[in-house]
């Protein structure tokens, strides 16, 4: 069977990572976020308000053009096997795009617009088969942004980073597209403990069969 898998998480939680990771284990084809692509990012960490709009709408085109390569988990295109994405669609809006909207650094009129355009899209594309959650304390991920040494990420505020794990928290509490598995990763070192990511392996092989 063909599976879909995307991994959620707030910014360091070590999406990226497990996804490149779980790709290698399981033999699926990876797809992940396009941060480096985002001509906008720079700019809107530096002013939220300025370029807040455009780089959530980049975000959402280019994951909706994952989303229509992943189509093949569910036998809609020729491609060979099970896909993992690197955060999801809904985390755009719901999670990014949101909180801009709610400290006023994306207007109304912005909002709207921009979440028009998320509804319109996101009811014609099938949901994952499974979201991972990658659940993590704002000192991990401090830690963890600093660690992996993106300049772009060094100036990000926890006050920020703590707005985020609270909007994913209630996010996670109402999702019902698809099952949830929560991983809480402040005390697990996948990247270098074979033995975490082991148990993490098998906790998506069993959510995926159950």
């Amino acid at each position: 069977m063909k599976y879909f898998v995307a991994v959620a998480g707030n910014i360091g939680a070590g999406k990226s990572s497990l996804t490149g990771l779980l790709a290698q284990k399981f033999g699926w084809e990876a797809f992940f976020e396009p941060v480096e692509e985002n001509p906008y990012l720079a700019d809107f960490y530096t002013d939220m308000s300025r370029w807040g709009f455009h780089s959530q709408v980049f975000f959402l085109a280019r994951r909706l053009r994952q989303y229509r390569a992943n189509a093949a988990s569910f036998g809609l295109l020729d491609r060979p096997g099970s896909v993992i994405q690197d955060r999801s669609v809904y985390e755009d809006a719901e999670i990014f795009a949101y909180n801009l909207h709610r400290q006023g650094a994306m207007s109304a009129r912005d909002w709207n617009t921009y979440h028009d355009l998320y509804d319109a899209v996101t009811t014609l594309l099938p949901p994952p088969n499974l979201v991972v959650y990658l659940q993590a304390s704002v000192s991990t991920l401090a830690q963890r942004i600093a660690l992996r040494g993106r300049a772009l990420e060094q100036t990000i505020n926890p006050d920020y980073l703590a707005q985020l794990n609270t909007l994913y928290e209630e996010w996670i509490a109402g999702f019902n597209l698809c099952p949830v598995l929560t991983v809480a990763t402040d005390d697990l070192d996948f990247a270098h403990e074979p033995a975490h990511l082991d148990l993490i392996a098998r906790r998506i092989t069993d959510s995926l069969q159950g």
